[in-house]
């Protein structure tokens, strides 16, 4: 029997009982679970990542729905849990879902929702922040003016290709920055044609070459290993699955050039981070711009003492309106399949559900399992 964990509750006479694995940014999450007759808890203990031991715990004999986190590993023993409690939803306050076994969310009944919408221009300023950290060199050259020292690097990226690797919508967003900001040739992999970026790329290099600057190009690769070895900075923004796992290996990165910038603001698992430090310590002038780990919150050994690698702590989406409209599209996804609600049209347009002065849309923002359980 799993022991009992701390939680604050909210409204503790609610019809529904929906648990949070953690705190949440905001208080609107709140508000709306609670106006709609949830009793909320939330857990409370001070423990970075929650093991499958807590979360049975905190699922208990009764719970309708949880809200969770990226970091848990949602299988089949904490759905079979949900469902004998009577559960029929969960939904991580994230846009990836690769910490949940769908197929058992399905076999349970379980609808699985996620936050997509409402992360695509922050998680690429962050690309793109990395990118120009990694460039530039801040971190050095804050170490060495720290230090009393002065030191300069001026690298140029007009000019250069930027490649992507994921043209969605967080890569488009990416790369339309880049593009635009220095100028920057587009190469780009998907298994889908990016129509709408190709269109801005012509339309940006027509503008130019109007203004009597050299105009600047699109081209689609056939191979991921074509962005690879003509791009002078690489952004990855490919979905995690089996197919992308170590997606950047030892192979593939001896294919780049030696000069090269590689940015991730992905998932962790889709560079080979052992790979990547002895390339790192092998080839001094690449350089690499990281959000996310492998193990999170770990980094591979080595990895820190990298001078041409910049890590940040997952922080892509870390804007108070972002992980509060995060928090706000979970709530509501649990709380529209406790409802009944049919699911949204479009779960990448989620504006009327963070419109903080409206009611929200009487549907689910987000599930990615709709289709599986015959919604």
């Amino acid at each position: 029997m799993a022991k009992p964990i701390s939680i604050e509750v909210w409204n503790p006479s609610g019809k529904y009982r929906v648990v949070s694995t953690k705190s949440m940014p905001g208080t609107r999450w709140i508000r709306l679970l609670t106006d709609n007759d949830c009793r909320l808890e939330i857990c409370t203990k001070a423990k970075t990542i929650l093991s499958v031991d807590d979360i049975l715990a905190l699922i208990g004999d009764r719970c309708d729905a949880v809200i969770g986190q990226l970091t848990e590993d949602w299988g089949e023993v904490l759905f079979s849990a949900l469902k004998r409690a009577g559960g029929t939803a969960f939904s991580n306050m994230a846009v990836g879902y690769n910490n949940v076994d769908v197929e058992a969310a399905n076999r349970n009944g379980i609808a699985v929702g996620n936050t997509p919408g409402v992360l695509t221009e922050t998680t690429a300023e962050l690309a793109a922040s990395l990118s120009l950290a990694a460039a530039r060199r801040i971190v050095e050259a804050d170490q060495f003016m720290r230090a009393g020292l002065y030191e300069g690097w001026l690298p140029h990226l007009s000019g250069q290709t930027v490649g992507v690797i994921g043209a969605g919508r967080i890569g488009s967003a990416y790369a339309r920055m880049m593009i635009e900001g220095f100028k920057m040739n587009l190469i780009y992999y998907d298994l889908y044609q990016a129509t709408r970026l190709e269109k801005f790329v012509t339309a940006y290099g027509q503008f130019l070459k109007a203004n009597g600057e050299q105009p600047v190009t699109w081209k689609r690769a056939a191979t991921m290993e074509d962005v690879l070895r003509e791009a002078d900075v690489i952004s990855l923004h490919p979905v995690l699955d089996k197919t992308t796992y170590h997606l950047i290996n030892p192979e593939r990165l001896a294919i780049m050039k030696k000069d090269a910038i590689l940015v991730n603001a992905s998932r962790g698992p889709v560079i080979d981070e052992v790979a990547l430090v002895e390339h790192l310590k092998a080839n001094p002038m690449f350089r690499v711009g990281l959000d996310v780990f492998e193990d999170e919150p770990y980094m591979k050994p080595g990895l820190a003492d990298m001078k041409n690698a910049v890590v940040v702590p997952h922080i892509a989406s870390a804007s108070k309106w972002t992980r509060e409209g995060m928090a706000t599209l979970a709530a509501l996804n649990v709380l529209g399949k406790i409802k009944g609600y049919p699911v949204w049209g479009n779960p990448n347009q989620v504006e009327p559900f963070l419109n903080e002065s409206a009611t929200p849309p009487p549907a689910c923002p987000s599930i990615v399992n709709a289709k599986q359980l015959g919604w």
